[in-house]
């Protein structure tokens, strides 16, 4: 441009006629102003001169001409780009090399574009629906079955077991009990309602029950020490004329000795073995 002005702001040369650049409303001939004030191209490290385009990202230059994708060298001028350890890549090029790959239909997911995170994968948002009804999951809750996702009503409505106690869905987890499944939590003993799961019980009349419970309810009582007769975990048991004993019960009333795998002897309600028996 001419100027009104009549001389350089820094070297007082006179501007008539002149091209010349404002700066905080001085003037400045064009050689003294790209000497004082042209900002280095981060390309190609020449100044870049008050006659040529400066284009500016995060406090660096570059000319024109040398604002180009650092991989594929294509000019970034008016399009979109990404920036990785200060270089700067056409989306393409990024996409390539730095941009997540979409778990469903495994493209790459652009930059700028939303992305769904779910157990160390990411899926584009069109990608991440119901494997069942194709609805967005977005944050909804879902259960996976089989690397594939489902809205709570479809899996229930496809998957899901109801408790053959509340009769509520089982989602995760249960216990299976007579071919039927059961809520940790609602598979409780019949008597004392105490949780089985994990525990030792008893099966009676097909009603669960805590060894506790059962011995209360319904186990024989030893003869000769007066308590339950469980017979859990495979104990041994003698049973003779509606009596039983447990196997280390059952011994010789007088010299306790004893009986299990013996012959004995009765007298009474007392069993004795063959040697104090005819005595």
């Amino acid at each position: 441009m001419t100027s009104n002005h009549t001389d350089c702001h820094y070297c007082l040369q006179s501007l008539r006629g002149r091209k010349y650049a404002l700066r905080d409303e001085n003037a400045y001939c064009v050689a003294c102003y790209d000497n004082l004030f042209a900002n280095p191209c981060e390309e190609c490290k020449q100044p870049i001169e008050c006659n040529s385009k400066d284009l500016a990202y995060k406090g660096r230059h570059w000319h024109e001409g040398c604002f180009k994708c650092a991989k594929c060298s294509r000019s970034l001028v008016e399009k979109p780009f990404a920036a990785k350890d200060e270089l700067l890549l056409c989306t393409e090029c990024y996409s390539n090399e730095y941009s997540s790959k979409c778990f469903h239909c495994q493209k790459t997911i652009m930059p700028g574009s939303r992305k769904m995170e779910f157990k160390g994968s990411s899926w584009h948002e069109s990608c991440f629906v119901c494997q069942y009804c194709r609805q967005p999951l977005g944050t909804k809750p879902l259960i996976t079955k089989d690397n594939e996702n489902y809205c709570v009503p479809c899996f229930e409505k496809q998957f899901a077991h109801h408790c053959y106690s509340c009769k509520k869905v089982i989602t995760s987890g249960g216990v299976t009990y007579h071919d039927q499944p059961w809520h940790k939590e609602c598979f409780v003993c019949a008597g004392c309602k105490t949780q089985l799961s994990g525990q030792r019980f008893i099966s009676k009349d097909e009603y669960p029950y805590c060894v506790d419970c059962f011995s209360k309810l319904y186990a024989k009582k030893c003869t000769a020490c007066k308590k339950p007769i469980t017979a859990l975990g495979g104990a041994k048991f003698i049973s003779f004329e509606e009596r039983q004993w447990h196997g280390e019960c059952f011994n010789c009333a007088r010299c306790s000795v004893s009986l299990v795998g013996q012959g004995f002897l009765t007298r009474q309600d007392d069993v004795l073995c063959h040697e104090c028996g005819p005595a």
